[in-house]
């Protein structure tokens, strides 16, 4: 438990390479918790450089040392404690640093980016943290389209930066994996290999560092219905939960399974709304099943800490 907070503030972290869906993850837990009661904030705004001088030093964005690790720290703490802070924000579209911004806190604050669980400093901040990890094919087509489309990249200028991250996303961002309570992952069918939208399958690691919700009652001829449990070994061959979502999911049983979702956040009810949104490569905005059931489930886990210290 984090120490030094005020009882009625709970953090979420979402943490993630670039285009791994943090963001797109994140805006559907805003609807599930209220706008109203949600503050955000973003690592890529502790950027040290902007994207000029990172060039010139020949250092990424995913480097610790090109951001301001402690300043994020020190952030986290006075949010935490209740405390306003002065935010730096990066601007995506031109890369520079801009204004800062007054952020005051609210009772539910997440927290999502390339380094959020970098320290022990920082990991001491959440009350849950997931980690994103999609299959890397799937993830470099997101990052094509996003920072073509709506960062004014070139083509050319995508590849480019992912060629110069090539060793830094194993040396700084995947080790944070092994902190997170869940691990979500998003991968195409085997089928269809090609797919990178609403077709996904859903893959999500559910470690015992926290008590996940009993779908049980609807696991019951899970394979046809494209929802499945089962536990398995992770990475450090420690015993895990592994749900598994398909993209095929039946409608009838995707339903189910997000009024059950609905029905453990009694606190959210006023809520409820469509989630599972998302903008695809033409910047047209879609649905998911699987990434509607895998909003609630972390939103499930944020209500839950969240109960533990005020009512929402």
């Amino acid at each position: 438990m984090p120490i030094n907070r005020v009882k009625d503030i709970v953090i979420l972290g979402i943490v993630g390479d670039s285009a791994s869906g943090k963001t797109t993850l994140a805006s559907g837990i805003v609807k599930i918790l209220g706008e109203d009661r949600v503050a955000m904030l973003g690592c890529d705004d502790y950027h040290r450089f902007s994207r000029r001088e990172r060039a010139e030093r020949d250092v990424s964005a995913l480097d610790p040392a090109a951001n301001h690790i402690d300043i994020l720290e020190q952030h986290l703490k006075l949010l935490r404690q209740g405390q306003p802070i002065l935010k730096p924000v990066y601007d995506h579209h031109s890369g520079e640093l801009v204004r800062p911004e007054y952020l005051e806190p609210r009772p539910l604050i997440i927290v999502e980016g390339l380094l959020g669980f970098t320290t022990r400093a920082l990991r001491e901040c959440y009350d849950v943290k997931v980690y994103l990890e999609p299959d890397e094919e799937l993830r470099v087509r997101w990052k094509m389209a996003r920072d073509t489309v709506r960062r004014g990249y070139t083509r050319d200028e995508v590849l480019a930066s992912l060629e110069r991250r090539r060793a830094d996303s194993p040396a700084f961002i995947h080790p944070q994996r092994t902190f997170a309570d869940i691990v979500v992952g998003f991968h195409p069918p085997e089928e269809r290999p090609e797919e990178s939208g609403a077709g996904l399958n859903a893959r999500h690691v559910l470690r015992p560092t926290l008590p996940h919700p009993d779908l049980t009652p609807l696991l019951e001829s899970a394979h046809s219905g494209g929802i499945h449990l089962e536990l398995c070994r992770d990475g450090d061959g420690k015993p895990v939960d592994v749900l598994e979502i398909a993209g095929t999911i039946d409608p009838h049983r995707a339903r189910r399974v997000e009024d059950l979702l609905w029905r453990l956040l009694p606190e959210a009810q006023h809520l409820r709304q469509s989630i599972g949104e998302f903008t695809d490569a033409e910047d047209r905005t879609t649905t998911s099943a699987p990434l509607a059931i895998s909003q609630l489930l972390v939103a499930y886990h944020v209500v839950k800490a969240a109960m533990g210290v005020h009512a929402l």
